[in-house]
């Protein structure tokens, strides 16, 4: 799969290059169950057209471009290239993600669809039903074929839902800063995953994920090598650190970048009774 950053600067270049092409649009952060719900239904139809499968997202989240100073940070669920791995194991071809910037920002929704879907050589457009574009969002997925000139076809799914909510970032984000990981397997479709490093007092976030609410978790650690331990964390409410209790057996996982898999919050008194653990 390639994945292409386009912008203003680089965008005829690579329009030139296009081939026809079936394009989920979406942000995608997560790739949860509806998401993929929209790459599939994106997918059966580039195979019955036999044209590449594509995905357009955008970066960074519009809301980082639309917020006002002082506001709260957005949290990412997943940076770009963990975001491209799942999208290439779900077949997509080519992974467009486009800059997100003032000017684009100020695309009307023609604009958009003329240069970044015409131009793109898209010949079909699956997106969920909320999916807007163009200029204060005015675009949205009902009114893309008339945009278009009745060039492009158009396939709206509607939203998927878990226990009667529709099943959104938004809410993942929500259960995160809750600390309610065991209830993300059944949204995301995986358990919520983590890059993280040592720096010699404990672990440290990588960039564009998020981290759980203060607490005690059940964990997997795991490396490159396939190596995975279960072992538990303990995140402060003071510190933006990882910290690991004296259970893990393999020293070396602090050596360099490992993988957590989040698994479910204990309570402190479950866990210091089963571990008899303190923190390191």
């Amino acid at each position: 799969m390639k994945t292409i950053h386009l912008n203003a600067s680089n965008l005829t270049y690579w329009t030139n290059q296009s081939t026809p092409n079936v394009m989920a649009l979406g942000f995608f952060d997560g790739v949860h169950h509806g998401h993929k719900k929209v790459i599939q239904t994106a997918a059966n139809i580039a195979n019955e057209k036999n044209v590449a499968l594509t995905v357009m997202s955008f970066f960074p989240h519009p809301k980082t471009v639309l917020s006002k100073t002082g506001e709260q940070p957005f949290h990412y669920l997943m940076p770009l290239s963990k975001k491209a791995s799942i999208l290439e194991s779900l077949g997509v071809d080519t992974f467009y993600v486009v800059t997100f910037d003032k000017d684009f920002l100020s695309l009307l929704p023609e604009q958009f669809v003329s240069k970044y879907l015409l131009d793109m050589n898209v010949v079909h457009v699956v997106a969920g039903f909320d999916f807007s574009y163009g200029y204060r969002g005015t675009g949205h997925i009902d009114r893309l074929r008339r945009d278009a000139k009745n060039k492009i076809d158009v396939t709206k799914v509607d939203k998927v839902d878990f226990g009667g909510k529709k099943i959104s970032s938004t809410w993942i984000r929500e259960l995160i800063s809750h600390g309610k990981m065991d209830k993300l397997s059944k949204i995301l479709g995986r358990y919520y995953e983590t890059e993280v490093q040592w720096n010699g007092k404990y672990l440290q976030l990588s960039p564009y994920y998020m981290l759980p609410a203060s607490g005690y978790y059940k964990v997997i650690l795991s490396k490159k090598n396939k190596l995975q331990e279960e072992t538990e964390v303990f995140i402060p409410e003071s510190d933006n650190g990882i910290y690991l209790l004296k259970n893990t057996k393999h020293q070396f996982f602090f050596k360099e970048k490992c993988k957590i898999t989040w698994i479910r919050q204990m309570s402190m008194a479950h866990t210091l009774h089963s571990t008899n653990a303190s923190i390191i």
